[in-house]
C-alpha cells in the first residue's frame, strides 16, 4: 500500500514523505536513472553508501532485454538487481520518441504505437493497456501513464492533437492501472501509484489544458515533462509557471529530466518535489563536475597540478580522498576509475543538495538556503534565476 503525507511547506517549497512497500522516500528528493537496470558506473551499494532513496529503471529497455520473463525469474525488478528501496518505472515512450524522425521505425495511431527494436530492428508495439501491464509486471513502486511526447518544434496543431491523444492514452492507462491494482490486492500483492504526465512543448494553452486533465485523473501524484528538451531555459520557466495554478496541492509533483544544481534549487523553490535524470552520470564523457560554485571541466588545462578536490564543499568519499588532478591523470590514461569518480560525484552532489533544501524546509528557511546557494553559484554572472 502507498500513501504519502505533506511534513512542511515554505512558500511553495514542500517536503513530503511518500510510503511504498519498499520504504519510504522524504522529498525534495533528486532519483538516480537506471536506465538499463544498473545506475550507470555505480553499484547498489554505492547508492545506499550516497543516501539514495528511490531510483529509475525503463520499461522500454527491460522489454527488450532481457525481458519481462528474465526479470520475473529473478524475482522481478528489485531482487534483479538487488535494490530494496523504491523503483519507479517510466513507459519507455521517451525512448520511442527518439527514433521518431525515422518513419520506418515508429508509427503512432489513435489505438497504438509501433516501433523497432534498437537492437534486432524487430517489430514490437505498446499501447496504453499493454504499457501498464509491462510496468505491473515489474513490480515497480511507482509507474507512469503512457504518452506522446511531441517534438520541441510542433505546429500548435500537431502538439495539440497529440495531447488529445495522450489525454485518451491517460484515461486507459488509469482503468487498467486500478484494474491491475484490484488483481494484486486480491493476491496480497504490493499496490502501485500512477503518475501522470501533462506537457506540451512551449504553447502556454496546452499546458494549462493538459495539467488540468491530468489533475482531474485523482492519481497518487503528477508528473511535468518539462520541455522537449531542446528548448530554452526561459521557455521552461514560463510555461511551467502557467501550469503551477492548476495542479494538485496535495499531492507530489515530479518534474523530469531536470538534473543541474541551479534548476533543483529553483524548482523546488517553485513547487516542484521530484526530479531525476540520466546526465549527471554520463556528463563523464565531457569529464564534467558538479561543484557549488559552478560545473568544472576536470580535463581544462588551468586544473594542472591542483591538488584541490572536485568541491571543497562536498563531503562525498571522492572529494574527500582525490584531487582534481589524480582525476584528470585517470582520465589521460583512459582509466574507467574516473567514469566512476565523476559519477559518484555528480550524484551524491544531487542527492545531497535536495537533502539540505528538504531540510530547509522543515525549519522555514528555504529562502535563506536558496539565497546561501546563489551567493556561491555563478560567480561570474553566468547564469541568473529564473
Amino acid at each position: 500500500m502507498f500513501e504519502f503525507k505533506l511534513e512542511n511547506t515554505d512558500w511553495k517549497s514542500r517536503a513530503w514523505e511518500f510510503f511504498t512497500e519498499h520504504g519510504s522516500f522524504k522529498t525534495p528528493i533528486f532519483m538516480p536513472v537506471g536506465t538499463k537496470v544498473t545506475v550507470k558506473w555505480l553499484s547498489v551499494e554505492e547508492l545506499d553508501q550516497m543516501w539514495a532513496e528511490i531510483i529509475l529503471a525503463n520499461t522500454y529497455h527491460l522489454y527488450l532485454r532481457p525481458g519481462q520473463d528474465v526479470v520475473k525469474h529473478f524475482g522481478w525488478v528489485h531482487k534483479f538487481q538487488n535494490y530494496k528501496k523504491p523503483i519507479l518505472t517510466d513507459s519507455g515512450w521517451f525512448q520511442v520518441f527518439s527514433l521518431w524522425k525515422a518513419d520506418w521505425l515508429v508509427k503512432i495511431t489513435e489505438d497504438w504505437v509501433h516501433f523497432r527494436s534498437f537492437i534486432d530492428w524487430s517489430k514490437h508495439f505498446y499501447n496504453a493497456e499493454n504499457n501498464m501491464d509491462l510496468q505491473s509486471n515489474l513490480w515497480a513502486d511507482i509507474i507512469m501513464a503512457f504518452d506522446e511526447c511531441a517534438p520541441w518544434n510542433s505546429s500548435h496543431e500537431y502538439a495539440k492533437q497529440a495531447m488529445n491523444r495522450t489525454h485518451r492514452w491517460a484515461e486507459r492507462c488509469v482503468k487498467r492501472w486500478k484494474e491491475n491494482n484490484k488483481k494484486r490486492a486480491e493476491k496480497w500483492e504490493y499496490l502501485q501509484a500512477l503518475f501522470p504526465i501533462a506537457q506540451w512543448v512551449i504553447y502556454d494553452d496546452l499546458r494549462k489544458q493538459s495539467a488540468e486533465f491530468m489533475w482531474k485523473l485523482d492519481c497518487p501524484g503528477v508528473a511535468i515533462w518539462w520541455l522537449s528538451v531542446w528548448e530554452s531555459k526561459q521557455d521552461m520557466y514560463r510555461t511551467m509557471d502557467v501550469i503551477e495554478p492548476v495542479l494538485p496541492k496535495n499531492k507530489p509533483r515530479y518534474l523530469m529530466w531536470v538534473w543541474t544544481p541551479e534548476d533543483i534549487v529553483e524548482w523546488i523553490y517553485r513547487w516542484i518535489d521530484m526530479f531525476d535524470c540520466v546526465l549527471p552520470t554520463r556528463l563523464w564523457r565531457h569529464s564534467v563536475a558538479f561543484t557549488s560554485k559552478w560545473n568544472i571541466t576536470v580535463k581544462n588545462t588551468k586544473f594542472k597540478l591542483s591538488k584541490e578536490p572536485l568541491d571543497s564543499n562536498c563531503d562525498c568519499k571522492v572529494c574527500k580522498n582525490y584531487t582534481r588532478w589524480y582525476i584528470r591523470h585517470l582520465l589521460a590514461e583512459k582509466e574507467s576509475l574516473w567514469q566512476q569518480m565523476l559519477s559518484y560525484h555528480n550524484l551524491y552532489l544531487l542527492i545531497h543538495l535536495a537533502k539540505n533544501a528538504r531540510k530547509a524546509i522543515l525549519e522555514n528557511k528555504y529562502s535563506e538556503f536558496r539565497d546561501n546557494f546563489w551567493k556561491l553559484y555563478d560567480p561570474e554572472n553566468k547564469m541568473h534565476r529564473g
